[in-house]
């Protein structure tokens, strides 16, 4: 950075003027302690090693450590402006949205387009999408092979916009899956996107509205039903342990797993409250691209019905070791179901075989590995993480 000041002597002086206009947010932004990482430090990676504990014995995967934002160097000014000028224009079109617009008597599609707005502003333009077994240009003639109405998605969880593309493509319901009950709690979008901010929930609050999978469908038939099972997010590097909530989806009902990453991976929330940091890392980037693969259904019957004639192993990615680890994924079906399921009754061996391939598949989606850490050690690592940051402070 001091190189970076020598060569351009401006730049202390612009960024010292920019502080003198008084804008609120802007002081907020530099008085935080992350706002390091926008003038190229990196600083807060310091230290990580204290929380090796909470890496995944058999892959060493830490799936709960922030991604560090790559520095910004000689283009901070031009990041600042982009900053300034979209954190206004997102929150007044999404306080538009959950305010006003959702309440409407409008279709589908206007709701849609409305939050392809909220998408678009800070430049979520660029949608990676594939689906096994179909091909690029062949969608048309696979619709079955995407989430509908009387289906369920079983979706990755890494931050805020998985529920705001989902809702963007699908106009699904969300739930909220807990590890110590097999039911699920229906939320809205704004909750399921407000979530993703919050520390993780081992049990549902005592006066939450909890239904089993089969109401939900009976509820919402013209809707898929979005659930979360790993109940909590990640920074996208590995899939946790999942609670029992998809049991509890009625025999021969599709269960699609999906798997959502990011480019730049930095607009994940593993960290709860970390809501400036978010809105950084998003608003202040040119684009940004969500990578989406969705798999073929999954039944929780041990022969699925057939859909086109006798199965056929075929697959949309080309064949890479990511693709191979079947063995490497899941050392353990037993210890990554998530835990404490005793309350909701002990899992028999067609329930975890059907949990296996669901997340099985979500951690080939998404070129991951299955980790052993649930919600309990993110609770453990969140509280260690304040501890350490208040510290520092």
């Amino acid at each position: 950075m001091d190189r970076v000041i020598e060569a351009f002597p401006i730049l202390p002086l612009l960024f010292d003027g920019l502080i003198s206009f008084h804008i609120p947010w802007l002081q907020y932004l530099v008085s935080q302690p992350w706002h390091v990482n926008i003038c190229g430090s990196q600083h807060h990676v310091a230290g990580m090693e204290k929380f090796s504990q909470y890496r995944d014995r058999g892959s060493g995967i830490a799936p709960f450590l922030p991604i560090p934002t790559e520095a910004s160097g000689i283009a901070l000014p031009f990041h600042i402006f982009l900053f300034s000028v979209r954190v206004p224009l997102l929150l007044t079109v999404t306080l538009f949205y959950f305010l006003f617009l959702q309440w409407l008597p409008l279709g589908p599609l206007a709701k849609k387009a409305a939050l392809w707005v909220i998408l678009g502003v800070p430049g979520i333009w660029w949608v990676d999408l594939q689906i096994d077994g179909v091909k690029k240009g062949s969608l048309a003639q696979n619709a079955r092979r995407l989430p509908s109405p009387g289906t369920i998605i079983a979706s990755s969880s890494a931050s805020p916009i998985d529920a705001l593309y989902l809702a963007a493509i699908f106009d699904p319901v969300f739930t909220a899956s807990y590890p110590s009950t097999r039911l699920v709690q229906p939320i809205t979008l704004f909750q399921a996107i407000l979530r993703a901010f919050l520390p993780p929930q081992e049990t549902p609050h005592p006066n939450a509205r909890l239904v089993n999978l089969q109401t939900m469908l009976a509820e919402y038939p013209n809707q898929p039903i979005v659930v979360f099972p790993e109940c909590t997010t990640t920074n996208g590097k590995g899939i946790l342990p999942f609670a029992p909530s998809l049991l509890t989806a009625p025999r021969n009902t599709k269960v699609f797993p999906v798997s959502l990453r990011y480019t730049a991976p930095d607009i994940t929330t593993p960290i709860p409250a970390s809501f400036g940091t978010f809105l950084w890392n998003l608003c202040s980037k040119p684009t940004h691209c969500i990578r989406v693969r969705i798999a073929e259904a999954v039944y929780r019957t041990s022969t699925a019905p057939s859909e086109s004639g006798p199965a056929v192993k075929t697959s949309s990615y080309k064949t890479n070791f990511f693709d191979a680890m079947q063995e490497d994924t899941a050392s353990n079906v037993e210890i990554l179901v998530a835990e404490d399921t005793q309350s909701a009754g002990s899992l028999n061996k067609e329930e975890r075989v059907f949990l296996d391939k669901v997340a099985d598949a979500l951690a080939r989606l998404g070129r991951v590995k299955r980790v052993g850490l649930g919600v309990r050690e993110k609770q453990h690592f969140v509280q260690s993480w304040t501890k350490s940051r208040g510290r520092r402070r």
